[in-house]
């Protein structure tokens, strides 16, 4: 969501609360879809050792 910028007095740059409120609330979308990429990776790896590795056996 965009919002208008108020109106400030002069010198103060509007976009330091905005900033501020960024910051404040963190990293949490990153973080969960870094988490999902992670847990989607190791299914992949987990379903390829099963698929494919472990039917053909001990290799000698």
């Amino acid at each position: 969501m965009i919002e208008t910028p108020v109106p400030q007095q002069p010198g103060e740059r509007p976009q330091d609360e905005q900033v501020d409120e960024i910051v404040r609330n963190g990293p949490g979308g990153a973080l969960v879809l870094a988490g999902i990429a992670t847990a989607i990776v190791t299914a992949i790896w987990f379903a390829f050792y099963f698929i494919v590795f472990l039917p053909r056996g001990v290799i000698q």
